[in-house]
């Protein structure tokens, strides 16, 4: 198998061409005031000038309204929109855009009421829940929880690290491993040998398997 890897909270564009170098295939521009790695519409804008065709651009929502979601579209023109808030199906679906839909692992969760309802193009991406927090936590769920056969794409995020991502691919087999505070020196800051060392793990591991 494969594994594409998501290199989300870029907050420049020097880490855009850092993390594309070093072999990212997705990137993921945070636009959530209350986030650590968040940039405004102009300066999501200016990275996604130094985006490569070969890279996708995600732009991460969370609850924005819909003023917000047609300015991101317009001024910067991402592949794909994340909505990792508490949108509903048809907010997320009128835009025409792509999408990646955030389930945070919730007790109680019905995956296949929640892939149902949402249609996500673009996948949906699992993280940790931890209440008032959306995404970014550093927190690791229980990947047993996830289902074994998929006929969408299937995003793996939720406390990945270069030291545990290559587990992570061999046991759930992800088409995308996501990241953002696991290959930082800081929130909001990638950390080079990380992110190369995350990247590397994750795809070596997707060969063998």
């Amino acid at each position: 198998m494969s594994v594409r890897v998501k290199i989300c909270g870029i907050t420049s564009p020097e880490q855009a061409l850092m993390a594309q170098a070093a072999g990212a295939d997705l990137l993921g521009l945070v636009v959530y005031a209350k986030s650590s790695r968040y940039v405004d519409v102009q300066q999501a804008a200016k990275i996604r000038k130094v985006i490569g065709p070969d890279t996708q651009c995600v732009v991460l929502l969370v609850n924005a309204d819909e003023a917000l979601v047609l300015e991101v579209i317009a001024q910067v023109k991402p592949d794909l929109l994340q909505f990792h808030g508490d949108e509903s199906p048809e907010f997320c679906q009128q835009f025409k855009v792509p999408f990646i839909r955030a389930i945070r692992m919730r007790e109680g969760l019905n995956i296949d009421a929640e892939v149902s309802a949402y249609r996500a193009e673009g996948g949906f991406l699992f993280d940790a829940w931890v209440e008032d927090q959306y995404g970014g936590t550093g927190h690791q769920f229980d990947w047993s929880r996830l289902p074994a056969n998929t006929d969408y794409p299937l995003i793996l995020a939720g406390g990945l690290t270069p030291d545990n991502v290559a587990e992570a691919v061999r046991l759930v087999k992800p088409d995308i491993a996501d990241v953002s505070g696991g290959v930082e020196s800081s929130p909001g800051i990638k950390d080079q040998a990380k992110v190369r060392a995350f990247i590397r793990n994750a795809k070596e591991a997707a060969i063998v398997i």
